[in-house]
């Protein structure tokens, strides 16, 4: 069928933004509200309330005085969470009549929390940590309950290019939203926390197919000029408008099960606008249905008031004569300068990745309201991407680039070394440091863009994505290290953000430049001299030309 420049060239009649264009972009867009709401809701629905062990009063005769000390105080002061003074020992002194002060309670033996524990209800009403008691020996799973959704995210990207190439862009992206939709459900009525992860999985699943189906679906929707602002900066604001929305909510339902429904509610309304939003035409022409393909395009000139040609497609004759140049995710590492380029962009992509959303799910850990931070971190997203999407027209890549990871770990390092009781300054650092991350985060996917050839794009953009979603498994356990030292995630992502910084700068410029069609065309890596480059993109398709002429 017609090939892409075809495609544009029949096309053109359309008004490249016209009343078609800008109700698609807006229905679009407002699918990517839901997954602001989920992607870092971990944040109120997987929080650790403050708790301690817990004294049951049916089973041990206690005095209120011996009851007041039976919970051993930490170095700072706390009450501790993991261990209580052993009840027999304490019942044994109450009998004798021995009141707290007249012993050394240093020297009582301790015990674990065998009754359970009780959690301070002033924030939440209940989490899933209360729930199911993720606490000390069981800690370990809420880190990895938040992975298992990020690990959903990863089989995401595999599935969703597949699903949507065989079954159409349509039938995937409203086949995830419903699948998200029913699994949410189902969370707010699990009663396990095994049940519980297999949701967050498939959730986590379903958000990424979604997502990636909704951009593959614009980019062929719309026009070039269009599809640049909408790819790189719309789905990215309205991804934050829902994130914005997660406090508002989270703020009147407290309780966990509660949140999950109620969140999940105002999404069954997306499921309308599979009567609004079209199927792909381009995909519609590969799979050889020109007449609905014609039908779709005929009906957005209508609704532009535009005039549409009364044959716009026609069926490709194939020249069985034509040479191919086949190429695939080897070729990443096989060509030197694409090898070295792959490397440094998949060093960025997961931690850049893994950076953001460790800053996301800390917000419940800074000083302060957690709803207002969640709010803050959500907020600084929208003037980051509109900044970002203006210097993206302007200036150079590869400085830019630099120059935000670099300011990211800077605010970040700094934040470190600042007096304790500033707290307003150190949520301020954080905040900087997480706006810099997310200019970054919208500047690293259409700069890399840029920098791989037309043949390999595709491939080159599935494997930093695929990077990228191990950088997001990995941050929950980032997070997890505050358990050790509060201190210790942030001086390992700015150190990380840090060495990202100073690799972007052996990355070619691609400002001004055209898009490299093979791997002849791209820009030397540092270190490696164009001589190379052709020797190595000449002799791969000098091969696969020798190889299609003897098939001929």
């Amino acid at each position: 069928m017609d090939n892409e420049n075809d495609y544009e060239a029949k096309t053109e009649f359309l008004k490249v933004w016209g009343p078609f264009q800008r109700r698609l972009s807006l229905l679009l867009a407002i699918t990517m509200v839901p997954n602001g709401f989920t992607s870092p809701m971990g944040v109120f629905v997987a929080d650790t309330p403050a708790h301690r062990c817990l004294v049951p009063a049916h089973r041990v005769n206690l005095t209120e005085e011996w009851r007041n000390v039976s919970i051993p105080l930490e170095e700072d002061g706390r009450p501790a969470e993991c261990s209580r003074y052993r009840l027999d020992a304490l019942l044994t002194y109450s009998e004798a009549g021995f009141q707290p002060s007249d012993v050394n309670l240093t020297a009582v033996p301790r015990e674990g929390c065998l009754d359970g524990w009780e959690y301070d209800r002033s924030v939440y009403t209940s989490t899933i940590v209360s729930e199911w008691d993720l606490v000390c020996g069981q800690q370990w799973k809420k880190p990895l309950t938040l992975s298992l959704y990020f690990c959903g995210y990863l089989v995401g990207s595999f599935l969703s290019g597949q699903l949507s190439d065989r079954f159409g862009r349509k039938v995937v992206l409203f086949s995830a939203i419903a699948g998200h939709k029913l699994c949410v459900f189902l969370q707010g009525f699990s009663h396990s926390w095994v049940v519980f992860c297999v949701l967050q999985f498939l959730g986590g699943m379903c958000t990424m197919t979604s997502y990636l189906t909704a951009f593959v679906l614009c980019a062929e929707l719309l026009s070039a000029q269009a599809r640049l602002f909408f790819t790189t900066a719309g789905l990215c604001l309205f991804f934050a408008l829902g994130y914005m929305l997660l406090p508002l909510h989270a703020y009147f339902l407290r309780d966990w099960r509660m949140l999950l429904l109620g969140i999940n509610a105002p999404g069954l309304l997306l499921l309308t606008f599979w009567w609004s939003i079209p199927e792909s035409p381009r995909w519609l022409l590969s799979q050889g249905r020109i007449a609905e393909a014609e039908d779709i395009v005929k009906r957005a000139a209508k609704s532009n008031k535009v005039e549409a040609p009364t044959k716009i497609f026609t069926p490709l004759q194939k020249d069985g004569s034509e040479k191919m140049k086949a190429y695939n995710i080897c070729d990443l590492l096989y060509i030197r300068n694409m090898r070295w380029l792959s490397a440094v962009l998949w060093h960025v992509w997961a931690t850049i990745t893994m950076s953001y959303l460790a800053l996301s799910l800390n917000t419940s850990n800074l000083h302060g309201d957690a709803y207002l931070n969640c709010f803050l971190s959500a907020a600084v997203e929208i003037p980051a991407y509109i900044i970002t999407w203006l210097m993206f027209r302007r200036f150079p890549r590869r400085l830019t680039m630099a120059g935000w990871l670099f300011s990211s770990g800077f605010f970040l390092l700094v934040n470190q070394v600042i007096q304790a009781d500033l707290h307003w300054l150190a949520v301020s650092l954080e905040m900087m440091g997480k706006f810099c991350l997310t200019a970054a985060f919208s500047h690293v996917y259409a700069y890399s863009v840029e920098l791989y050839p037309t043949v390999l794009r595709n491939t080159a953009m599935g494997a930093c994505s695929m990077v990228a979603r191990i950088g997001s498994i990995l941050a929950p356990y980032i997070i997890y290290l505050r358990s050790y030292s509060p201190s210790l995630p942030y001086i390992l992502m700015g150190m990380l953000i840090a060495m990202a910084s100073l690799l972007s700068l052996l990355l070619p410029e691609s400002y001004g430049m055209p898009l490299p069609e093979t791997p002849a065309d791209m820009q030397p890596f540092a270190g490696c001299c164009r001589k190379n480059i052709y020797q190595h993109a000449r002799t791969k398709e000098e091969t696969q030309s020798n190889n299609n002429n003897n098939n001929t």
